[in-house]
């Protein structure tokens, strides 16, 4: 009787080791396939390594509980010589700071998401743009921003590509590899909309547009009005165009009680200091 209790004990305690290895092996298959995924596509292109890190940060954009208050920086060439051009050791001081304070400076996609749904990545958060696609955006600024980890948008005159100051197709498709720049609209020759007829308006918003599109393999969905400045028919045309934001030069926080193609700017001057400049920045969103 006492073999055969033995016999019993060993064949159950037999059992009980092959269960749990069944469930270990379960419990391991299902749990496998989501930890092989990310593994995978952290080994994956650049590309895919951006997508990842894309959705890592979609986790952590927090709503509001007030509107957004989101400064947007305005800037020109960065060289020297009149109101428009910001030095180039201004332009690394400021974004120096931005960097040391722990600003995350948004791309278009971002601000978009920002403003229309108030939300944002986190607290502190700031939108550098440059009017007119300088070259020295590449030679002096894109340095800077490599430099600093910061992200800029560069607002392109598309009839402009071809001039010795400003940058070519070949020098934005490149600067765009770098991932520290996006492009948007300032029209295909950078008039006075205020001054032009609506059908004028529109070649200068829908052809800018087309151009970005197919040379820069994008959806264009940010607008820069030239010298800031449109009138209702602008705004009309410009959201029928397909844009989703347009940017002005009116001074100010952006808020999206401005319209979402009317939104203020902070201009940023040669000579201004960096107390100033961070006085501008110093925005409290809750």
């Amino acid at each position: 009787m006492r073999h055969n209790w033995k016999i019993w004990g060993g064949s159950l305690l037999l059992i009980a080791l092959i269960g749990g290895a069944v469930a270990w092996r379960q419990a391991v298959t299902r749990t496998a396939p989501a930890t092989t995924t990310e593994t995978t596509r952290g080994t994956h292109a650049a590309t895919a390594s951006s997508a990842t890190v894309t959705r890592t940060r979609a986790t952590t954009w927090q709503t509001l509980k007030h509107p957004l208050k989101l400064p947007i920086l305005m800037y020109h060439s960065i060289s020297h010589g009149n109101q428009l051009r910001v030095p180039a050791a201004q332009f690394r001081r400021e974004m120096v700071y931005l960097k040391r304070h722990h600003y995350r400076t948004l791309t278009t996609q971002e601000a978009i998401r920002a403003l229309t749904t108030n939300t944002v990545p986190q607290k502190k958060v700031v939108w550098i743009t440059l009017d007119d696609a300088y070259r020295d955006n590449l030679t002096r600024a894109l340095p800077i921003l490599k430099e600093t980890h910061l992200h800029a948008t560069i607002n392109v005159i598309t009839g402009f590509t071809h001039k010795a100051n400003h940058l070519s197709l070949a020098e934005m498709r490149a600067m765009r590899r770098t991932g520290t720049v996006d492009f948007a609209s300032h029209t295909v020759q950078h008039l006075d909309l205020n001054a032009l007829t609506a059908a004028q308006q529109r070649q200068e918003l829908v052809a800018s547009k087309r151009w970005l599109d197919r040379h820069l393999d994008q959806n264009t969905r940010l607008l820069c009005y030239p010298a800031g400045r449109a009138n209702a028919t602008t705004r009309k045309l410009a959201k029928a165009a397909g844009y989703q934001l347009a940017l002005t030069t009116q001074e100010g926080v952006a808020q999206l009680k401005q319209g979402r193609y009317n939104l203020a700017r902070l201009r940023i001057t040669p000579g201004m200091t960096t107390a100033t400049f961070a006085a501008l920045v110093n925005v409290t969103n809750s």
